[in-house]
């Protein structure tokens, strides 16, 4: 039902008091904006139509990958994605039973900047999904009388556009590891929305799956021994009895495909999966990025753009050449959330020192990349202060994480935007991710 209310402390008070008992994020918190975040039209168009391009960058980065195992297209690139995998991954990655799936749910991180925005990762087992539809349904039945404020995907986007990904499945099991229990909560809620029991969010012990059925996979490939029902699920999936999504392939969870995008190597490749246009925008909106491979170099050739001959030698940087970001690539405990990433402006130099050091010594296990920082701009935004009991504005730096969800089959799949949601921390931070004092809304065009 919705219902108009009069005021900001209204509207707060009308948000908070609709979250689930259990909450949605476990023992997380966030403060709470009586409005959504407004993205302004020209913004929410482009976002709106990112999900295309990204959707085909995925489907290109398959296709390298199976061209380069093949031998069809250098074997650095799988050599480069297959680096600290177990060898049975690595089988079920080439697999033909999963030759040609990509996630079905896509979710980059965007930061707004000062030009405009940037892409810093993409995400294909993403934390937010319960907690945007749960936002903008409540948003929606709960918003002050702004005209013009319309918000992106509407009251159920999200809920339809998750539904859409499990086809005409009668049930679908949404599997959720130890690793990624803070985001039960968020699921289990989604899952109560869907009339009939169809969605149930399940344990990593559970196997009680039939024909016909599908399993969301909400953990990481790297949590594969803590996950007891993984090597039923991936068998069931390869024999085409259930549909599995996102598909157990660990290249899709990799940061280093920002890097592959920037090598000159492959622009012909680019060129050609991509298009001239979506293949330029993607250079305009993500960031110049290396894989720190630190295999020597000939005498006569350099890193391209930082003209180093070693990686050793970013230590040597000052603090104002390090408005760079170190992270870790993935298939790792430390690559989501803020853990394994170092902003080289905000460390000292010895630390900074260690974490080159670092990414240099572990590249055949666990390699790390290397991006240019694109500073987030300020903006401001408020939320409700329950204590004082008062709207307290708050200047801060934003990341915007758009939810799109792919239906269909095959070459007639399609992209739907369901959601944006708003990360909005405090401007003293530097790297934005949820925390207790950050606001965390949904987006309105």
């Amino acid at each position: 039902m919705n219902c108009t209310v009069s005021s900001a402390a209204d509207a707060a008070r009308f948000v908070r008091e609709r979250l689930p008992k259990g909450g949605l994020f476990a023992g997380q918190g966030w403060r709470v904006s009586p409005e959504p975040f407004p993205l302004g039209e020209n913004l929410a168009k482009e976002i709106e139509s990112l999900g295309r391009v990204l959707l085909q960058f995925y489907r290109a980065v398959n296709l390298l990958y199976r061209k380069s195992a093949e031998g069809k297209e250098p074997e650095w690139i799988a050599r480069w994605l297959d680096l600290g995998k177990p060898r049975e991954l690595v089988e079920l990655q080439r697999s033909p039973a999963f030759k040609n799936d990509v996630p079905r749910v896509i979710r980059p991180d965007i930061l707004l900047t000062e030009t405009g925005f940037s892409i810093t990762e993409l995400d294909s087992v993403p934390g937010g999904i319960g907690l945007t539809a749960w936002l903008n349904a409540t948003y929606s039945n709960s918003q002050l009388p702004t005209p013009n404020s319309q918000l992106i995907g509407g009251a159920d986007g999200m809920l339809r556009g998750f539904e859409s990904i499990f086809g005409n499945a009668g049930r679908v099991h949404i599997v959720v590891s130890e690793e990624a229990a803070t985001y039960k909560p968020e699921m289990v809620w989604l899952a109560n929305q869907v009339p009939g029991a169809r969605i149930q969010v399940q344990s990593p012990e559970f196997e009680e799956f039939g024909d016909g059925d599908a399993v969301y996979r909400f953990f990481e490939l790297f949590d594969l021994p803590n996950v007891p029902n993984a090597g039923k699920i991936f068998g069931l999936a390869a024999a085409k009895k259930i549909r599995l999504t996102p598909p157990p392939k660990p290249l899709f969870e990799e940061k280093m495909l920002f890097a592959l995008l920037w090598n000159r190597h492959l622009r012909d490749f680019w060129r050609q999966e991509l298009g001239e246009g979506f293949f330029s925008r993607l250079k305009r909106l993500i960031p110049y990025t290396w894989i720190v491979d630190p295999t020597p170099l000939p005498p006569h050739a350099a890193i391209p753009e930082l003209n180093l001959t070693d990686w050793r030698q970013l230590k040597t940087f000052s603090q104002r050449e390090r408005e760079l970001i170190l992270k870790v690539s993935g298939f790792s405990e430390k690559a989501w959330g803020a853990r394994g990433v170092f902003l080289g402006s905000d460390l000292s130099h010895k630390d900074w020192g260690a974490a080159v050091d670092e990414a240099v010594a572990r590249f055949e296990t666990s390699p790390f990349v290397l991006q240019r920082f694109e500073k987030p701009r300020l903006v401001e935004a408020p939320w409700f202060d329950f204590d004082k009991n008062e709207t307290a504005p708050m200047k801060g730096r934003a990341r915007l994480c758009p939810y799109y969800f792919v239906a269909g089959e095959g070459d007639a799949a399609r992209p739907q935007l369901g959601g944006v949601l708003a990360t909005i921390v405090p401007a003293d931070k530097k790297i934005v991710h949820g925390m207790n004092d950050a606001i965390l809304a949904p987006c309105a065009a």
